[in-house]
């Protein structure tokens, strides 16, 4: 599974949009579920100061063998830690990357954790790079774990989150975040009506966000966690 995670080519709308997004000064992109390092050594090869956290030591491992191989370690790091406490100082990203993380979390209760820590972390205006489960990966008469609106045990056998587009977008925007034009909001993988589906590949979200300036929200005082 670490190989093959390693061997994974980038998300190219994620590199195209942060190509475009990399400007003069320090910029500086977080990672939330790095794994080995598929999208976070291309971010630092791009220029970015780039970190990432990973809750797998042996996927931070191979990225961090990845990281001295490409010798990109004066712009790249990793570390240890859940989406939902991030070891990062109050607004120090100018980029957030939650690709195929969010997905993993087993209650609405953690996926909002998760996504107010990724606002916490977000300078006013960064961007947010979203990939992420749909509704539509599990069965249209699937019904989510009791007490939850978007959490589903058919997919897996594990409790994840599969969110519709007004869910994901909604929840963003609890958190502090709006919708990024830019990069049009895309799902992919949706069965074409009448295919018989031989293999039970994930619908996906794939969406930029942006923190909301005039949000007004209070971030949470968690100014003891630094990079």
């Amino acid at each position: 599974m670490v190989a093959g995670f390693a061997n994974s080519a980038p998300n190219e709308t994620l590199m195209a949009f942060a190509a475009q997004r990399l400007a003069g000064g320090r910029r500086v992109a977080i990672d939330i579920g790095c794994g080995a390092g598929r999208n976070l050594i291309p971010l630092a090869r791009q220029g970015w100061t780039a970190a990432g956290v990973d809750l797998s030591s042996a996927m931070l491992e191979r990225a961090a063998a990845r990281i001295r191989e490409e010798t990109v370690a004066h712009r790249a790091s990793v570390a240890l830690a859940a989406m939902d406490a991030l070891p990062f100082a109050n607004q120090s990203a100018d980029l957030v990357v939650a690709h195929g993380v969010w997905n993993l979390a087993r209650s609405s209760t953690e996926f909002r954790r998760a996504a107010r820590e990724a606002a916490r972390i977000s300078r006013d205006g960064a961007a947010l790079f979203v990939f992420t489960f749909s509704r539509h990966t599990v069965p249209p008469d699937a019904a989510p774990v009791p007490g939850e609106a978007f959490v589903f045990t058919e997919f897996s056998g594990h409790p994840q989150c599969f969110l519709t587009q007004d869910q994901l977008v909604s929840e963003l925007a609890n958190a502090g975040f709006e919708r990024d034009a830019s990069v049009p909001l895309t799902e992919h993988n949706v069965p074409r009506p009448g295919t018989i589906v031989m293999a039970r590949a994930p619908v996906i979200w794939e969406a930029v966000f942006r923190r909301s300036v005039a949000s007004g929200r209070e971030r949470p005082d968690r100014s003891d966690r630094r990079r």
